[in-house]
């Protein structure tokens, strides 16, 4: 979400984590391809996720003369940003492998390079070659990463702190009322390190070829960080011939002049003569917002439209708080009525955000807009991709991919009703990935489904703050790395009450309940969290599998200022796979109660359920209880997760146990 909690720690965790399975090798030495979904062999996630049209290859399974890094979950270290918490480091000269196990005409390669000493990013090539033929070259760019220091964060490795009255878990103390302020070490708590970028390759590969990516001798850069390869075969470009095409209209299809004025013609022409805005294969220069309403935009296909644009300055801020303005599509504002029957589809956006300033609207998609669609888009370089303020109806957001951005995937912010997610791929966001957040207004009826969250650098891969009969469901969820994570439910940031319904099915998380930095204790894959009020709808949360948990699986929490205010209850948990856990299967630190049934645990860190209640420990037991309803299964180095003497409430709490680094999840 684009409010984030206003504190922020680096204590981190380092665990000895299981590493994945070895590259297969063929006769010749070189690495036959390993087929991944988040760092998992496939056969685990199954029906779980996006239906993508990429294949995904880890940097570590692949042939390299690099240096493998991690893994690590340690906040502000390159491997715990990776996708799997490894990722292949290259010095000049050095190169990394990959098999293509399907025929392929394009690949996206995510990597880090350094920044530049006083910030602001570099510049460094990339060589790509096919079977050892004809180069191409990269221009990689760490332009659009590394940020540093307190929420909202800054540019400048060298900044001081940027509120220096806030809580500092490094000194275990509130830095006002220490003498001197504590020093910190610079730069401190870097994040967000990683890019990608995309390459046509020019011909079809088949399976079997090898792509390989070389740091060129001489390059700028000290290291080159090799996350993964995507290789997708992209079919033609799409063609729309009776259309209101913006070529007509003056658009630049190279992009040297500035085409959003072309756009704003050709919309005007299309809505009047009922005809579809076509953008035909090019890079496009617009600079700002356009506004749609009653209208088709297609493009080619998001690898040949791509819409890009600068990050501009305003003279004066906007009514809105906005300071700068940028590329985007934008329905009208929900006060001036918003916009409907909006269909988006076939194009990319490219912002040029580099730094978090929340009052800026700088996404790629925001306004209102019911009765709309949007649909294969590729998003990336904005602050965040979608971000809809209603009240508005009937979105439907499909088979997009939005990666790298400064803060959110996609947000319902506010009033958003029977609307759906479905079939998205979000990777590395700089705050939740996807979002209902209720603040004044009641997000209802709107659903999250099939959809691949990974590696958020900030908060959670999905987030519910409050509404009303809404679902999170089939969703793959991998890789948060801090103050959040894999699937997050929260009463707080100002959220209306959760009434109704709140149906969590059949989602995986894996390698999440991460290190909360600011409480300096392990959270859940799923955390359920009463900040702001009770928590007590009708949640069902069944089908789940939380596979490596760092810590717990399950968590729920309230904030010791009010801990004796807020409770948690009507929580069902039931048919749920729990595959490693650092710690507990759950972690209860708030009053009131859930039940479970078919909870099936193995390799289980600690003590099954870590039982603190709101830490008044009355003598009749724990202010939590748990329900056991049957079919609660397995557990861990200390026994049965559920054990009967720990029923209803009995009181096992170890507010910081030690941590058990599981092995890999397995087929069940």
């Amino acid at each position: 979400m684009a409010v984030a909690a206003v504190t922020a720690a680096t204590v981190g965790l380092s665990v000895a984590l299981a590493a994945p399975a070895l590259a297969n090798r063929g006769p010749n030495g070189s690495a036959a391809p390993v087929v991944t979904r988040a760092a998992l062999a496939p056969s685990l996630v199954a029906g779980r996720g996006a239906d993508v049209d990429f294949v995904e290859q880890e940097a570590e399974n692949a042939t390299t003369n690099g240096t493998t890094i991690g893994p690590d979950r340690t906040a502000y270290t390159l491997p715990a940003e990776a996708s799997g918490r490894k990722a292949v480091k290259l010095t000049s000269g050095q190169y990394v492998e990959f098999t293509l196990p399907s025929a392929a005409n394009a690949i996206t390669v995510r990597y880090s390079i350094p920044d530049a000493p006083d910030g602001g990013g570099i510049t460094a090539p990339l060589n790509v070659t096919v079977n050892g033929g004809a180069k191409k070259v990269m221009t990689l760019t760490s332009q659009y990463a590394w940020l540093y220091n307190q929420y909202q964060f800054s540019n400048n490795p060298n900044a001081d702190l940027l509120h220096p009255d806030w809580w500092i878990t490094e000194c275990a103390c509130v830095p006002s009322a220490t003498t001197p302020t504590p020093t910190i070490t610079k730069p401190f708590r870097p994040m967000h390190f990683y890019d990608e970028q995309r390459l046509l390759l020019g011909k079809t590969y088949r399976a079997g070829d090898k792509v390989r990516l070389t740091v060129p001798a001489g390059s700028n850069t000290a290291s080159t960080v090799i996350d993964l390869l995507d290789s997708e075969l992209v079919g033609a470009p799409h063609v729309r011939l009776l259309a209101a095409n913006v070529l007509a209209f003056g658009a630049d299809p190279s992009g040297r002049r500035d085409s959003a004025d072309a756009l704003d013609k050709a919309i005007a022409f299309a809505k009047r003569s009922h005809l579809k805005v076509y953008i035909p294969p090019g890079t496009y220069q617009v600079n700002r917002h356009i506004i749609v309403d009653n209208v088709t935009i297609e493009g080619a296909g998001s690898w040949y439209t791509i819409i890009k644009g600068r990050e501009v300055a305003l003279s004066t801020p906007a009514p809105d708080g906005s300071v700068h303005t940028g590329v985007g599509f934008y329905g009208k504002d929900a006060a001036a009525g918003g916009s409907k029957d909006v269909h988006l589809s076939g194009f990319a956006i490219e912002g040029d955000v580099r730094e978090r300033i929340d009052t800026d609207q700088v996404n790629g998609i925001g306004g209102a807009m019911s009765n709309s669609t949007i649909d294969g888009l590729h998003i990336r370089h904005t602050k965040v991709g979608m971000w809809f303020d209603g009240p508005m109806t009937n979105l439907r957001i499909t088979n997009n991919v939005i990666v790298d951005q400064i803060a959110d995937a996609i947000n319902f912010h506010t009033g958003v009703t029977n609307s759906v997610v479905s079939n998205n791929f979000i990777r590395n966001t700089g705050d939740d990935g996807l979002a209902m957040w209720a603040e004044k207004t009641a997000n209802t009826g709107n659903t999250f489904d099939h959809n691949t969250v990974q590696t958020p650098t900030l908060a959670n891969g999905i987030a519910i703050y409050g509404g009303t009969d809404n679902t999170v469901s089939n969703n793959l969820v991998a890789d948060p790395i801090r103050e959040g994570s894999g699937i997050h439910v929260g009463s707080r940031f100002g959220a209306e009450a959760f009434t109704g319904h709140l149906w969590i099915k059949n989602n995986t998380t894996a390698r999440a309940g991460t290190y909360e930095l600011n409480w300096n204790i392990g959270l859940g894959a799923i955390w359920f969290y009463a900040l702001e009020k009770n928590i007590d709808a009708d949640i069902q949360v069944v089908g789940n599998n939380f596979l490596d948990s760092t810590y717990n699986a399950i968590m729920l929490v309230s904030d010791w200022p009010v801990k004796d205010l807020y409770s948690i209850t009507n929580v069902h948990f039931k048919d749920t796979k729990v595959d490693g856990t650092g710690t507990s299967v759950v972690s209860a630190r708030v009053k009131g109660s859930a039940s479970f049934e078919n909870v099936d645990a193995r390799n289980v860190g600690a003590v099954g359920v870590n039982n603190c209640g709101s830490f008044n420990f009355p003598p009749t037991g724990s202010e939590f209880s748990l329900t056991d309803l049957g079919g609660n299964d397995g557990g861990g180095t200390t026994g049965p997760w559920l054990a009967p003497w720990e029923l209803p409430n009995t009181i096992t709490c170890d507010d910081r146990p030690p941590v058990v680094a599981p092995p890999a999840p397995s087929a069940w």
